[in-house]
This record gives structure tokens, C-alpha cells and sequence, in this order.
């Protein structure tokens, strides 16, 4: 029995999905059981990870744990100590390339991501683990520029030519899944990324080139982005976090890419052109 937490989010849910089409029994965390629309044959269970004595009663027969850096809050350490005395061996934890980097150029901790804290609990828990350091998602460029080019031709954005070798989210959850079925990634942090270093404009001109738009990047100033984008509901910690990582790494190259999902999966890691490939309709009006 895999227990798996976030399992409604971006990477949650296709985890679920993925284990389920392989035949995994699952038990699934959510903290609103009744709306969590998971595939039929998934135990669904109310719990709160950031809160582990929720999920206590729901360990016994767990003999994995995926750990989903955004629900834990501070507590992974005691959220692994349970189920570590409930008999689980295994927790594989989602954390991110820049772990290791300021964490005012982490923006994602300011939705909540704690990826040092669940790799470090991972890592401290006695259980064999699996640290799945993840580059950007592919699909934060839909959550970037959708409604822009839903609207209209061009995207207006910063830094066109910050770059980054974005994930489609498929090969992240085949990886993990790979880790919470097999001792094959044991004992290892694994550097994720797509198989190119892309920026910006090169991003859009890849949407423009997959959903035959005459899509083109306008680049505007830092101030104005950022009015833009808290006008917009993001909130003003999370921007401000967004503009210091494009301002570090705008003229220098961030964290290389790797070829570390080809040798794992045994096959090229989806390209981002494959990832808008199969997500054109979202692009289009």
C-alpha cells in the first residue's frame, strides 16, 4: 500500500493516476475527500499532512510514503516518524532543483513548498528514500502566459532571456513512481530536468510554432510585471520572490541540465515542444 499526500495537485493527482494504470494499491491523502474526483479503485482518506495526527490513523498497512513538499508545513519529520512505527519502509519526497539556493531565490516557498525541509525529513527518517529534485514545470509557462494568449498575440513578460530547462510533469511521475516501486533509486537525490535549456522567448516561440499562432515576446520592465501580476491576484511575497530568481539568473546559466529521466525511464525525456504538443487546446481561445 502506497500512501501518497497532494494527491489532488499538479503532481498528486497524475501520480495517482499513473500508480492506479499499473495496478498499485493506493490510499490517497486529501482534505476534502468528497470533491477529490481520484479513479475508482483508490482508498481516498481525510487527512491534513501539515497536521500528522491526522494522518496517523491511516498508516497501518502503508509501506510507502510519497511526500508532497507543499502539504507538510514544518511537520515531515513527525508525519515520517509515524509512519516509520506503522511499518512503512519507503518515502520518496518531491523537492526542487534550487534547494540549495537562497531562499529568497525560492519563490515556490511563498506558495507553500518546503523542499529542504521534506528532503532533510526524508533523509533523517530511517526509511530508504528518494529525493526527486525537480526543475520548473512545464506547465507553469500555461499558468504564466495562458490567459495572455488566450487573449491575444503577444506575451508580455520579463527577462526574455531567462532561461530554464523545464519537466514535463509525466516523466516527474513516472520517476517517482519508479522510486516507490522499486529499491532501483534508493538512496539518492535525482537532479530532474527536460532535455533543453530554453528561455522565455524561446518558450513562447515554441507555443507559437505547436499551436500555429504568430505568437511574440515583448519584454517589459521588472515594476511593471510586478504591478501586473499582483493586480492579477498573486500574491506580492510570491512576485517578489519570482523577479529576484529571473534578476539572479537572467545573464548566467541556473542548474544544468541533465540526462538523469532518459537513464531512469530508458527512453529521451518529453521535450517541451511534446509537452505543448499535448496541451495546445489550453493555449487556444
Amino acid at each position: 500500500m502506497i500512501l501518497v499526500t497532494g494527491a489532488t495537485g499538479t503532481i498528486g493527482r497524475p501520480l495517482v493516476e499513473f500508480l492506479v494504470s499499473q495496478g498499485t494499491e493506493l490510499r490517497a491523502v486529501s482534505r476534502d475527500p468528497k470533491n477529490a474526483n481520484l479513479p475508482a479503485g483508490v482508498e481516498i482518506v481525510e487527512g491534513d499532512p501539515s497536521r500528522p495526527d491526522t494522518i496517523a490513523p491511516h498508516l497501518d498497512g502503508v509501506s510507502a510514503v510519497f511526500l508532497h513538499s507543499r502539504t507538510i508545513g514544518e511537520t515531515a519529520d513527525r508525519l515520517l516518524a509515524l509512519a516509520r512505527e506503522r511499518g512503512a519502509t519507503r518515502v520518496v519526497a518531491l523537492s526542487a532543483m534550487n534547494i540549495d539556493d537562497p531562499l529568497d531565490l525560492q519563490p515556490s516557498r511563498y506558495r507553500g513548498d518546503r523542499n529542504k525541509e521534506a528532503e532533510d525529513a526524508a533523509l533523517a527518517s530511517g526509511l530508504m528514500w528518494t529525493s526527486l529534485r525537480a526543475s520548473s514545470f512545464a506547465g507553469n509557462t500555461l499558468r504564466a502566459w495562458g490567459a495572455q494568449i488566450r487573449a491575444g498575440d503577444v506575451v508580455r513578460y520579463v527577462y526574455a532571456a531567462f532561461a530554464e530547462s523545464p519537466i514535463d510533469e509525466r516523466d516527474l511521475v513516472e520517476v517517482g513512481a519508479r522510486a516507490l516501486l522499486t529499491d532501483e533509486l534508493a538512496g539518492r537525490r535525482l537532479e530532474l530536468t527536460g532535455p533543453q535549456s530554453l528561455s522565455h522567448e524561446q518558450m513562447v516561440a515554441v507555443i507559437a510554432r505547436e499551436t500555429g499562432r504568430p505568437l511574440r515576446y515583448q519584454e517589459v520592465p521588472p515594476g511593471a510585471a510586478k504591478q501586473a501580476m499582483i493586480q492579477n491576484g498573486l500574491p506580492e511575497p510570491l512576485v517578489e520572490g519570482l523577479m529576484a530568481r529571473y534578476a539572479a539568473y537572467a545573464r548566467q546559466a541556473q542548474h544544468p541540465v541533465t540526462d538523469e529521466v532518459e537513464k531512469i525511464l530508458g527512453r529521451p525525456a518529453r521535450t517541451y515542444a511534446e509537452w505543448v504538443a499535448d496541451h495546445v487546446a489550453a493555449f487556444q481561445n
